[in-house]
């Protein structure tokens, strides 16, 4: 006999406590799992203006450079996490594609590509208390005029380490966790969300 492989979300046996909760707050908060997004983690040399111009090209859309910001295109969007990284993201049946993109926009430059989809889950955090739960926990301001919409971080939640993303729409929060501190952060947001 063998036995298949089956892909299984970090926060599968969440779901149900999601559901509650999103009940028992009237809908003033809802969290749930975006469950196996495509990741992949890019490096390249963001004054190399031709690469630049290579990876707009093949991804549809220009990669962030001012710190902290994310750009989109669809469903496909780039979070700005260093000078010379991004974090790309899309849905689960894009990794192929996203990586050949980004492997044709690198061409012979030097940089890498690296397929993290696996190291990370995604929490979506949205409605009317979805921002005042999340700063319960986080060391920076998420005030609308200083974390405004498609504006992201690396820092800490409740000490794990975590990226925040804010999405277009103002009451929803992509919360980006190791796959090891999932189950950590939702019960510590489920907690949280208590409270609210």
């Amino acid at each position: 006999m063998i036995a298949e492989a089956t892909r299984r979300s970090a926060l599968a046996d969440y779901a149900e406590r999601f559901t509650t909760l999103y009940e028992t707050t009237g809908g003033s908060l809802s969290i749930r799992e975006l469950q196996l997004l495509a990741q992949l983690n890019l490096r390249v040399d963001a004054a190399d203006a031709a690469v630049m111009g290579r990876l707009s090209d093949s991804l549809g859309f220009a990669l962030p450079l001012t710190p902290n910001t994310v750009n989109l295109a669809g469903d496909r969007r780039a979070l700005w996490l260093g000078p010379d990284e991004w974090l790309v993201v899309g849905p689960a049946d894009q990794a192929a594609s996203l990586e050949q993109a980004l492997g044709y926009g690198l061409a012979e430059a030097f940089g890498s590509v690296v397929d993290v989809s696996a190291n990370r889950t995604v929490l979506e955090i949205r409605g009317p208390s979805a921002r005042d739960v999340l700063a319960h926990g986080v060391p920076i301001d998420l005030d609308p005029r200083s974390f405004g919409a498609n504006r992201c971080a690396q820092t800490l939640l409740a000490k794990a380490q975590v990226i925040i993303e804010h999405r277009g729409d103002e009451g929803a929060f992509q919360v980006y966790v190791r796959s090891s501190f999932a189950s950590y952060v939702a019960e510590w947001l489920l907690d949280a969300a208590i409270t609210f």
